[in-house]
């Protein structure tokens, strides 16, 4: 049987998702050998106490006590800030390429004119399309596996951090929201940069401010 996530919009339940948070060996996860589900490495920050131990979301997907100090127990270590920059480049170059290629069909490419108005509209239509469609490809590809095309090439995913599991439409949708409406419309690349590189920073799991709004994590998948 394949273990393909199925595609977008197919009603997958959270219990089918194959990078769902195993629990520790003790509470029935593990590999048949009796090694954790992803090596001997430990987890980051696993004993780190408050506020830098603990799920600050509340998540236990096991009912209490199967993750009761680390919500990254059970999941791949987080993934490298300086790979989630190429990967971002990659998504942002991509989906710049047929921005430009439809807002020139259209005849709405941004460019300088003598009638003030005239150049506002045009302005505001690339704008527009730009927000419609980065959000549109992020979310599409976070659903359908958690990976846009960038994230594929460096090897990473986007997983709830309550429970690993790959992200629900709302929360695909919000996490591109927060990301590429300022862009679009006011701060382009200088807020990719803060809500991208914030991750850089943040303690102890890693998440860009876009992260934080949908409550998610990227993890490597190597």
């Amino acid at each position: 049987m394949s273990s393909e996530p199925p595609p977008f919009g197919s009603g997958r339940s959270p219990d089918d998702d194959p990078f769902r948070k195993q629990p520790p060996p003790d509470q029935g996860g593990g590999t048949p050998s009796g090694e954790p589900p992803y090596g001997s490495q430990p987890p980051p920050y696993g004993n780190e106490p408050p506020p830098y131990g603990g799920d600050p979301y509340g998540g236990d997907p096991y009912g209490g006590g199967a993750f009761p100090n680390d919500p990254l127990l059970g999941m791949p270590p987080l993934a490298d800030s300086g790979k989630r920059v190429l990967a971002r480049l990659m998504d942002m170059i991509l989906v710049g390429i047929v921005v430009g290629l439809l807002a020139w069909a259209f005849r709405i490419s941004q460019y300088t004119v003598d009638t003030d108005d005239i150049e506002f509209s045009r302005s505001v239509g690339q704008e527009v399309l730009a927000a419609v469609l980065y959000i549109a490809y992020d979310t599409f590809f976070t659903v359908r596996n958690g990976q846009t095309l960038g994230k594929r090439v460096m090897k990473l995913r986007v997983a709830n951090l309550n429970d690993g599991n790959t992200p629900s439409t709302q929360t695909s949708l919000l996490r591109a929201a927060v990301l590429w409406i300022p862009f679009a419309f006011c701060c382009a690349c200088i807020w990719t940069a803060i809500a991208g590189g914030w991750s850089f920073f943040d303690k102890p799991f890693k998440q860009g401010l876009h992260d934080k709004a949908a409550k998610t994590v990227v993890v490597s998948t190597e």
